[in-house]
């Protein structure tokens, strides 16, 4: 059985990705070669409590009640890790603002995945009431990115 060699360039670009995304693992995957880049250890213990803070943060309403946003009824959450953009390019305007009335189907913002931009479309028409995340965040899977009500 023939052994293959190692792409250094392409582990080290996976590597590479890990960083710019707060990735904790990395597959790449062709059929022929399966190639698997994981971070342990201090940085994702020092990143991961920072993130269910700022998600789950219950927001004061006018009347004086706290919702949280992770069980908001309306509550749009993330299908996958990656960076959120609220803006189809730098500079360019939002998506939707914040007030604004959605409709089902409509782009809210893109998540950046493996140097991939996944469009988030709104799951239901209604106001967008708040964004969750800011311009260039990181996001999790599941965590709440914007309530519409």
């Amino acid at each position: 059985m023939a052994t293959k060699s190692i792409d250094s360039e392409l582990v080290r670009s996976l590597a590479t990705l890990l960083d710019e995304t707060n990735l904790t693992e990395i597959e790449y995957d062709t059929g022929s070669i399966r190639i698997r880049v994981a971070r342990q250890g201090a940085p994702v213990q020092h990143y991961a409590p920072a993130m269910p803070a700022v998600a789950a943060a219950p927001v004061a309403q006018p009347g004086g009640a706290a919702v949280d946003d992770a069980n908001h009824p309306g509550a749009v959450t993330s299908p996958m890790v990656g960076v959120s953009y609220l803006s189809p390019e730098p500079g360019a305007p939002k998506f939707v603002e914040v007030g604004a009335t959605v409709s089902e189907g409509q782009t809210l913002m893109l998540i950046e995945a493996m140097k991939t931009f996944n469009p988030i479309r709104a799951p239901r028409g209604g106001k967008l009431v708040r964004f969750l995340v800011t311009d260039g965040q990181p996001v999790e899977f599941g965590e709440p990115l914007a309530v519409i009500e």
